[in-house]
């Protein structure tokens, strides 16, 4: 019997398909061995953003707390 191979996004899609058939969400969690906590999260993502949702984010902070802005940068490399 050959291995069925499954990919992250597949498992997803699978699981919210199957709570929008109307199954409990913590008996899919338990069936899936995830908390119900990324249970909600991942089927809030579907809901924002349908199939996107199913892609890994990027987990790069959106800023750096210690940089300066881009304008203040450039302004201080042409004064030098």
């Amino acid at each position: 019997m050959p291995w069925n191979e499954s990919t992250k996004m597949d498992e997803k899609l699978k699981f919210v398909s199957r709570y929008l058939d109307g199954e409990k969400i913590t008996t899919l969690c338990q069936e899936f061995g995830i908390s119900r906590v990324t249970g909600h999260k991942i089927i809030d993502r579907y809901k924002d953003s349908s199939l996107e949702a199913f892609t890994d984010r990027s987990r790069r902070p959106f800023r750096q707390a210690n940089r300066l802005p881009f304008q203040v940068e450039q302004f201080e490399l042409l004064s030098i």
